[in-house]
């Protein structure tokens, strides 16, 4: 049997927010709660249990206009979103979002968008078509 299939539609990504509205409609339609922006919480409901992932079943996600989210998740959306975590040292290692950052300022270190796709690899079930 084939594996399930579902898009993510990367044309309405605008930055982080609207990536986790978006992962929200596609594997959340039908929780009473949504998915919170992080990608501990993303790795969470890739193992499945809730949502339209019930386990470990194989399933297929197009991510249909990627470039849009890719540009959409870039370096600038990255940034902000380790400053955010310096914000919050009671919470999040400054360390880690310092070389973070320093990276991405470096020319390299992972967007936002690369860090999703990792937590996506991490679960061999799923394939991640970029479309």
């Amino acid at each position: 049997m084939p594996p399930r299939t579902l898009e993510i539609d990367g044309s309405v990504v605008r930055g982080i927010p609207s990536l986790y509205a978006e992962l929200n409609r596609v594997f959340m339609p039908d929780e009473e709660w949504t998915l919170g922006e992080s990608l501990d919480a993303l790795d969470d409901l890739l193992y499945g249990g809730f949502g339209v992932l019930r386990g470990a079943e194989p399933v297929r996600v197009v991510w249909r206009h990627a470039d849009v989210a890719r540009r959409a998740l870039g370096v600038a959306a990255t940034k902000e979103y380790y400053r955010a975590k310096l914000g919050r040292p009671e919470v999040y290692s400054q360390d880690a979002a310092r070389r973070a950052l320093e990276a991405l300022d470096a020319g390299g270190g992972e967007t936002y968008f690369e860090l999703v796709l990792r937590v996506f690899g991490e679960h061999r079930n799923i394939e991640v078509v970029l479309d």
